[in-house]
């Protein structure tokens, strides 16, 4: 008996298939490639990639994040959220604020303490909630912390009360939106709708050096990873198996002893914590973090990106997430930046019609009823072997 459990394989191995290993294969390989195209090939080659397009992919691995979070509860448990921006820009602030606080006396008031806009507003002293962030422990832990918590309350109240379907998705929408409202203005604490920018260092590196920038990549490449394997071990676990029980029959899983409010609970805060992590990552490269990162509008457009890569995929919420936001920076740079709008809604609305499943999802329905054809077709042409004379 001990031999058999020695020999079971592990949760985590178990749950990645041959696709998940390829795809962590290739995240890795882009974690390696990109900041060597960058740092170590002259910029005169024509294999050099700029820092430009490093902070600009960093930025995409960062909404891949994102777009797996929402995957996790959207394609797997029918939780269908248009409010997780909200936990991406609090990650987002939290990161801000650690790195408001680095800047010290290089700041244009040159104040040891306060943030530039706080002494620009005469504030005689520094908010409690801006207590601790100087050190970078704590606002790694405000970074997961402030989401979940949010999330948890939030979830608490609204799984308890057992909202559900479009009325969640539109309660989701409202929180954002609320915190919009509160982070524009100047007496909440945080900027205001300048927001926090002006960055100088991470962990006594300038955000601005070529390395840092390459360095940030490679480690949101490694969150992706990261977040992929969580989502695909609670997918493949019996976690898993009553998530998406719960999402194609809620009242029957109900009805079969299972709380259902438990379940959702759990993986709604853990999506709410990657989010965060998300935003944390996304702060650094760009370089600013404000109100606007909460406007709902953002939050659809991130359930786009896992509709147009195929929800309840996992890869497809990356891929989503990368090629709509590559598209995004393509058409906005230019003279069609006026109708970007209209053509992401008209993008969704072809993926609704002609590819429900979305990409990642339609290959995979396409190849399994070529399998299923020429398994078919095998059978068919078995015959009984003639008896032996």
């Amino acid at each position: 008996m001990g031999a058999v459990l020695e020999a079971r394989p592990h949760l985590l191995i178990r749950s990645l298939d041959r696709g998940s290993t390829l795809f962590l294969a290739a995240m890795a390989a882009i974690a390696i490639v990109v900041p060597v195209l960058n740092l170590a090939i002259p910029s005169a080659s024509a294999f050099h990639l700029s820092t430009y397009l490093v902070a600009l992919f960093g930025k995409y691995a960062c909404y891949a994040l994102l777009a797996l979070s929402i995957d996790l509860i959207w394609g797997f448990c029918g939780i269908l959220s248009l409010g997780h921006g909200a936990f991406f820009a609090l990650g987002g602030y939290a990161m801000g604020m650690y790195l408001m606080r680095q800047i010290g006396t290089r700041g244009v008031y040159a104040n040891p303490i306060l943030p530039d806009f706080m002494v620009f507003l005469n504030w005689k002293e520094l908010p409690v909630a801006w207590y601790g962030f100087q050190h970078f422990p704590y606002a790694l832990l405000m970074v997961v912390l402030v989401p979940g918590v949010l999330a948890f309350v939030f979830g608490w109240f609204a799984f308890r009360s057992r909202v559900t379907g479009v009325y969640l998705s539109i309660i989701t929408q409202a929180l954002t939106y609320a915190l919009m409202l509160g982070f524009f203005r100047n007496n909440f604490g945080f900027g205001g709708n300048n927001g926090l920018t002006d960055f100088k260092d991470i962990l006594g590196f300038d955000v601005q050096a070529e390395t840092t920038r390459a360095a940030l990549f490679s480690i949101s490449c490694l969150a992706v990873m990261l977040g992929f394997v969580v989502c695909r071990a609670v997918v493949a676990s019996k976690l898993g198996k009553v998530l998406v029980a719960i999402r194609d029959a809620e009242t029957r899983t109900r009805f079969l002893g299972y709380r259902v409010e438990s379940y959702k609970l759990f993986v709604f805060t853990l999506s709410a914590c990657m989010a965060g992590i998300a935003g944390a990552l996304y702060v650094p490269q760009v370089g600013i973090i404000n109100p606007s990162e909460f406007a709902p509008g953002n939050s659809i457009e991130a359930v786009i990106w896992v509709a147009v890569g195929g929800r309840g995929t996992l890869t497809g919420a990356v891929i989503g997430a990368v090629l709509v936001n590559y598209a995004k920076t393509y058409f906005t740079s230019g003279i069609l930046a006026p109708y970007w709008l209209y053509m992401l809604g008209g993008l969704f609305i072809a993926v609704t019609l002609l590819l429900p499943r979305g990409i990642v999802g339609s290959l995979h329905h396409w190849t399994a009823l070529r399998r299923d054809r020429a398994s078919a077709a095998a059978e068919d042409g078995v015959t009984e072997p003639l008896p032996a004379e």
